[in-house]
């Protein structure tokens, strides 16, 4: 028989918190963005650093999101490997397309490719994470919101990587982080509008509160950890909380490189070399 299954077992506060992690992750991997295209020293680690904050914080939304999801006269329990593994391929996907981006720019192309598998990485990280789950029955899909959420998770995975490389101050990019809380969290609300349970054995219950909460508190508390880390090194960055220039372009590593091999010396803009008039 079919169960009946809602996602709002505690109320608000589970979407609220949710989404609340979404906004974190993505203004976190923004700032970090930001950083890396101002020079190009360590932009590796940064983008490696949003990468990771933006994975752990939509990790982190669904599995806050599914502490709320219940199915009546069943107990709701995790596989801890599937679990760890939609972990590393939220990672994963985000990072392909933060370097993608980060590297070879916001082409249009490069944007729509870099959109489209971080989307479908997005997607497979909820349903892997899904898959995780063991309610003793069947868990069915139904093929529309299946669908819609893998659109959404493509044009906010787009959306998100276009603001990473295009929103500068610090205000557009809270302004774009808390967009993208709403997309990553809709795209979650709408794949699991789409489920439904039918039982498949007499094991009668309702939802174990104190071992999911544990199991699910258990597994939250690394991301959380990471995203407090990447949070304290964000403010503790000058430049990246105040939105300023950096006065390094992007490209002077290389331009001091081709400089240094050049016979003439290289002139820093607006104050001549002292040697420049012997040449």
């Amino acid at each position: 028989m079919n169960a009946t299954v809602s996602n709002f077992y505690y109320g608000a506060v589970t979407p609220v918190a949710a989404y609340l992690m979404a906004c974190l992750g993505a203004a976190l991997g923004l700032r970090c963005t930001v950083r890396s295209l101002r020079t190009s020293r360590r932009r590796g680690g940064w983008l490696a650093l949003g990468a990771i904050s933006i994975g752990c914080g939509i990790w982190t939304m669904h599995f806050i999101a599914m502490i709320g999801f219940s199915v009546e006269g069943a107990l709701v329990g995790y596989d801890a490997a599937l679990t760890l593994l939609s972990l590393l391929v939220a990672i994963a996907v985000v990072a392909l397309g933060v370097f993608l981006v980060g590297y070879r720019g916001a082409s249009p192309l490069n944007l729509g490719v870099a959109g489209t598998i971080t989307g479908l990485g997005v997607a497979a990280m909820h349903y892997l994470g899904m898959s995780a789950m063991r309610a003793h029955g069947d868990v069915r899909y139904d093929a529309v919101a299946v669908g819609l959420s893998v659109l959404i998770a493509v044009v906010a995975a787009t959306a998100a990587l276009w603001a990473a490389v295009s929103v500068r101050g610090l205000r557009s990019s809270l302004a774009a982080s808390l967009v993208m809380g709403i997309a990553v969290t809709g795209m979650h609300y709408t794949g699991m509008a789409g489920v439904s349970v039918h039982l498949t054995d007499g094991n009668a219950g309702t939802q174990s509160s104190t071992s999911l909460m544990a199991f699910l508190l258990s597994m939250l508390a690394g991301p959380l950890a990471v995203l407090l880390v990447a949070a304290v090194i964000v403010m503790f960055d000058p430049e990246m909380m105040l939105g300023t220039e950096n006065t390094e372009h992007p490209d002077s590593d290389a331009t001091a490189q081709w400089d240094s091999r050049s016979p003439v010396p290289a002139q820093q803009s607006g104050h001549p070399s002292p040697s420049s008039t012997s040449w």
